[in-house]
């Protein structure tokens, strides 16, 4: 007589692949975000200029909560004035563009823009983020 065959035991592994794909596309959503420490929030605007995001300027410089970057490099307020000189000489025709979350305090924005004016930089231009149409004020809205 023949034994009887058992049988074989199988590992289902189309729930570990479910599983590992939702863990990818979590990292893969969230890795940017840390990559980006300071989360800064920028004032909007109601009606943004389209031509606006055809030129990006290439000096960055973000100011959030008592943070200044130039450039992605943390400064120090002491040391800015040397940094836009040294910046300006290297490249006269650069432009910046000022990146400040929107609680910071208008008298340290003007403070950078100051500085920005000492050194004659040919353009410099505030990021904002465009305001959802639907916030716009009744007030404004009818004046069509």
């Amino acid at each position: 007589m023949r034994p009887e065959p058992r049988a074989r035991p199988s590992i289902n592994v189309t729930p570990l692949v479910d599983v590992v794909l939702v863990l990818l596309i979590i990292f893969m959503v969230v890795t940017p975000e840390m990559a980006n420490q300071d989360r800064i929030e920028l004032p909007s605007i109601m009606f943004p200029d389209p031509d606006a995001k055809a030129s990006t300027p290439p000096l960055e410089i973000v100011l959030s909560n008592d943070r200044l970057t130039v450039d992605d490099e943390p400064i120090r307020w002491e040391v800015l004035d040397e940094r836009l000189a040294a910046v300006r000489i290297a490249d006269p025709r650069r432009r910046v563009v000022v990146r400040a979350d929107v609680n910071v305090p208008y008298g340290e924005v003007r403070r950078l823009y100051q500085a920005c004016e000492r050194h004659h930089f040919p353009g410099v231009a505030v990021a904002v983020s465009e305001r959802p149409k639907k916030e716009i004020p009744p007030a404004l809205a009818n004046d069509g």
